[in-house]
């Protein structure tokens, strides 16, 4: 970070403020238990080792600015005068967050944790590869029925991986802690970090044979040419091909579905529901995406007409995924 010192006055050699350095004449320096203390994460948990902490006093003047370490953690020795400061923590890719501390005599602030949340809306989990949890995650399907009601069916044998990319979790607008340090510069990092987000990457297959709707007759008609003809096409794969922020924690997946032998584009709306550990060690992220899909689109014709206007089986299909992934590249022997 270690740019120009971009909130209140830059003071010390050169002007310039340098990383966890602290700024300011006639401030007591001291060790022990005094200094600046908090931690920096995301909504979901996650440090955010790239943040900045700058302090100002009450005049305007900045008297502290500090890198959290690799565990979000800020800790500084320099001893503060006591009294009221704005406290400012910025970060690539977040909105900023300011908040009044309050300096004791022991030369002593607490900030608690700080949470930051994305800019843009572009929540990701941490980069890396993620494999997707059959046990813990479900890909269903719902057609209409008669005109009048629904009917859902599910597959149950699938896999899949989710790679995120490098950088990928630090995608957001422009803006936060850039080269010049102070809140709302131009980082110059967003094309960068976009680019990242589009190396990522989701691939998932799905056994066909698999389709359970409740009922042993209709699974078989389902199984059958008139609609996936599994002994033909035993699977069903879907590829991305690229990610588009579409709103807080949301994203628009692009990719190509090849389902009954045919291959189309598909996007998919999916939402990130956070991450967390597992009892088994791991950790997992939670996602869930829905599309529709229409039957003709891919040669799926069958239709039988109970009356006029009204097809046994709805032609269009609402897709709902709710996906559990495993960090790693394999999943726990659980």
């Amino acid at each position: 970070m270690g740019g120009t010192g971009g909130m209140g006055r830059a003071v010390g050699t050169g002007g310039t403020v340098g990383t966890g350095s602290a700024v300011g004449a006639g401030r007591a320096v001291g060790t022990g238990g005094t200094g600046l203390r908090g931690q920096v994460r995301t909504r979901d948990g996650w440090a955010v080792q790239h943040a900045v902490v700058t302090m100002t006093d009450m005049s305007g003047t900045q008297v502290l600015r500090q890198d959290a370490d690799e565990n979000g953690s800020v800790r500084t020795d320099t001893a503060l005068a006591p009294g009221p400061y704005t406290v400012v923590v910025t970060a690539v890719g977040y909105a900023p967050v300011a908040s009044t501390a309050l300096v004791t005599a022991s030369g002593r602030a607490e900030v608690g944790t700080v949470v930051l949340a994305r800019q843009g809306g572009v929540e990701l989990p941490p980069p890396g590869a993620w494999s997707l949890d059959p046990a813990h995650s479900a890909v269903s399907a719902v057609a209409q029925h008669l005109g009048i009601s629904s009917v859902r069916g599910r597959f149950t044998e699938f896999g899949g991986r989710i790679e995120i990319a490098a950088g990928a979790a630090a995608t957001g607008s422009a803006g936060g802690a850039g080269s010049t340090g102070g809140t709302g510069s131009t980082g110059g990092a967003y094309g960068v970090e976009a680019s990242r987000v589009d190396a990522s990457r989701v691939d998932a297959v799905i056994n066909a044979a698999s389709i359970d709707t409740g009922n042993a007759l209709r699974d078989k008609h389902l199984k059958s040419p008139d609609f996936l003809d599994v002994e033909r096409f035993p699977e069903i794969t879907y590829s991305s091909t690229g990610l588009t922020p579409a709103g807080p924690d949301r994203w628009t997946v692009h990719g190509q579905l090849a389902l009954h032998g045919v291959v189309r584009e598909v996007d998919l709306d999916l939402s990130y529901l956070g991450t967390g550990p597992d009892p088994w060690g791991g950790v997992r992220a939670a996602f869930r995406a829905t599309t529709e899909l229409h039957r003709e689109d891919f040669a799926m014709n069958y239709n039988q007409v109970v009356q006029a206007g009204i097809s046994a089986i709805g032609t269009t299909l609402r897709v709902e995924l709710d996906i559990q992934a495993v960090q790693g590249e394999s999943l726990p022997g659980v």
